[in-house]
C-alpha cells in the first residue's frame, strides 16, 4: 500500500505555515501553492506579476525535481490571481514553462494572497517515467 512521502528541498522557499511544500502518494505529487518568493530571502521577488509567476514556476520546478518529477509531468495546475486583469501577463510567462502539451488549468481571482503576492500556483504531477 502506498504511503504519503513528504517532499522537501532547499531550492524552494520553506513553508510559511503548518504545511509541507509537497506530498508524494504513489505515482502522484501534490504541491502546496507557490508564491513568487525568493528561496534565499523568503520575500517576494520584485517586478510584478510576471516576475512572481516566473519565480513561482521555478520554485515548483525545484519541488517537482526533488520529488522525482518535472514540469513535463504536470497534470493539473491551479493559478490564484489577486487581480484577473493580470491574466494576460501571467499567461505569457506561464506559456514559457509549458510550451508543448500544457496541463489542465484553472485560474481564479482571490481577495488576497499571503505576503501580498500577485500570483500563487499549485500543481498535481506524476512521477517521471
Amino acid at each position: 500500500m502506498a504511503q504519503k512521502q513528504i517532499i522537501q528541498t532547499e531550492k524552494a522557499p520553506k513553508a510559511i505555515g503548518p504545511y509541507t511544500v509537497a506530498n508524494r502518494f504513489g505515482e502522484l505529487i501534490f504541491t502546496a501553492g507557490q508564491l513568487g518568493l525568493d528561496p534565499a530571502t523568503n520575500e517576494l521577488v520584485a517586478g510584478g506579476v510576471e516576475a512572481e509567476t516566473r519565480q513561482a514556476l521555478t520554485n515548483l520546478k525545484h519541488v517537482l525535481e526533488a520529488a522525482g518529477s518535472s514540469l513535463d509531468h504536470v497534470l493539473k495546475t491551479t493559478v490564484f490571481l489577486r487581480d484577473m486583469a493580470d491574466f494576460a501577463r501571467m499567461n505569457a510567462v506561464y506559456g514559457e514553462f509549458f510550451p508543448k502539451n500544457p496541463p489542465a488549468r484553472s485560474t481564479v481571482q482571490v481577495a488576497a494572497l499571503p505576503k501580498g503576492g500577485a500570483v500563487e500556483i499549485e500543481v498535481v504531477a506524476c512521477l517521471a517515467s
